[in-house]
């Protein structure tokens, strides 16, 4: 069938990729002039099944609680006359109880493991070529209570069958080099070495490419305004060009993969999707040959942050922001993250060289992405991935490919429009 995939970014060229394998024919529309410009251009770069425990758990609230006022917090509430923020941070509190976020863990675990399965079985069949690293994880703390925590939550990840391993501060040093010089301050760390880290903007560019050689066809600098139905379908999605122009496109199947955007272009057809978007920040350090920068994948506990060496430069993200669709940067954040990479890693590379970033991450109070079918029969959506974008990306676009083929995907995880317990609308 003819499918219009709407968005270019990472989840939508993924989609469009296996939805182009499975035999569709594809089209793909963005607002951007290229692929991967929004959500995911200058992330964390981690693909991070290890890391599979939504923000909504039950350690939150105290966190949130001493964050709460904290220009410097890692996760900031700016309160704006918005209902759909309210409602949405209400629906946090309540996936924090225990049983809520175990089961949420065990979704979104599922679908990370399914996905990172996928991306080294792409990596193999394609040889598609982007900036990556197979060191693994290592998350580092620097308080006891924390590391416990977390490590009861990793034991059940590796009984699950994760390569998740507790690690002293003597044994994260001598794994990253870069952290003897704080080894006294770090209490002990967890390490998946089956995780990775990997350009993402990169390797969507590389797998639009590979698209575009298997026949899908993708139009840039075309805005999407509106989608009409009738009759329990879509019967055109209404864009435009760069001039305003506006024309019909009409297709036997629709996929929404429009990011924090995609509750927007939604609501007037009545889907209200559980997505609001959380500002992230980042920057990334350009390296040279002298320079002294962590070559395996960290996360900085104490400050919610992440590191990734993507080629010759070093990435640093993190931060968490409710702000509605403010898409301004904040420097001060930006010159936050300057501070701790260098307060940990005094020669990885100069300050003044960091190049600055914010993007719109498309979150769920529970951490769940939306997947599947929509109310409307030709309606789907891979949507609302949160800061797990590359984690579940490859997985997200191989499911929803198999769920329009009319096969199961094999990954236990609820679908949108399966009789799952997760609802679109």
């Amino acid at each position: 069938m003819k499918v219009a995939v709407l968005g270019a970014g990472l989840l939508g060229t993924a989609s469009a990729w296996y939805l182009a394998r499975a035999g569709h024919e594809v089209l793909v529309v963005d607002r951007q002039p290229e692929p991967g410009l929004e959500t995911s251009f200058a992330n964390g770069g981690q693909i991070s099944v290890g890391h599979s425990e939504p923000w909504a758990n039950p350690g939150a609230l105290m966190k949130l609680v001493r964050w709460f006022g904290r220009e410097d917090a890692p996760m900031r509430f700016r309160p704006q006359a918005d209902p759909v923020q309210w409602l949405w941070g209400a629906r946090f509190l309540l996936e924090c109880l225990p049983g809520r976020s175990a089961r949420n863990t065990a979704q979104v675990f599922a679908l990370a493991r399914y996905s990172s399965l996928l991306l080294r079985e792409l990596r193999r069949q394609t040889g598609i070529d982007y900036p990556c690293s197979e060191c693994g994880i290592l998350h580092f703390f620097q308080d006891a209570g924390e590391l416990r925590r977390a490590a009861a939550g990793a034991e059940k990840l590796r009984r699950a069958g994760l390569d998740i391993a507790p690690m002293s501060p003597a044994q994260c040093a001598a794994l990253e080099p870069c952290l003897e010089r704080v080894q006294r301050h770090i209490a002990g760390g967890l390490y998946t070495a089956s995780d990775e880290c990997g350009d993402a903007h990169l390797f969507t560019v590389r797998l639009a490419e590979m698209a575009r050689g298997a026949g899908v066809d993708f139009r840039f600098n075309v805005g999407v305004r509106r989608i009409e139905t009738a009759a329990g379908r879509v019967t055109r999605v209404v864009v435009d060009d760069a001039a305003g122009i506006e024309e019909s496109l009409r297709a036997d199947a629709y996929v929404v993969a429009l990011g924090s955007y995609s509750p927007l272009l939604l609501r007037p057809i009545g889907i209200r999707l559980p997505i609001y978007p959380v500002k992230g920040y980042s920057i990334t350090l350009p390296l040279r040959a002298a320079d002294q920068a962590p070559r395996v994948s960290l996360n900085d506990d104490a400050r919610k942050l992440v590191f990734s060496r993507l080629g010759e430069s070093l990435r640093v993200a993190g931060t968490a922001e409710l702000h509605g669709y403010d898409t301004s940067l904040d420097e001060a954040r930006c010159e936050a993250l300057v501070a701790r990479t260098f307060e940990l890693f005094p020669r990885a590379g100069r300050p003044g060289e960091a190049q600055f970033w914010t993007g719109l991450r498309p979150s769920t109070p529970s951490n769940r992405p939306c997947i599947g079918r929509a109310r409307y029969a030709n309606l789907w959506l891979n949507t609302g991935h949160g800061t797990l974008g590359w984690t579940l990306a490859c997985g997200s676009g191989h499911a929803l490919a198999e769920l329009m083929s009319g096969r199961r995907p094999e990954v236990g995880f609820d679908f949108v429009g399966t009789g799952a317990r997760q609802r679109a609308a």
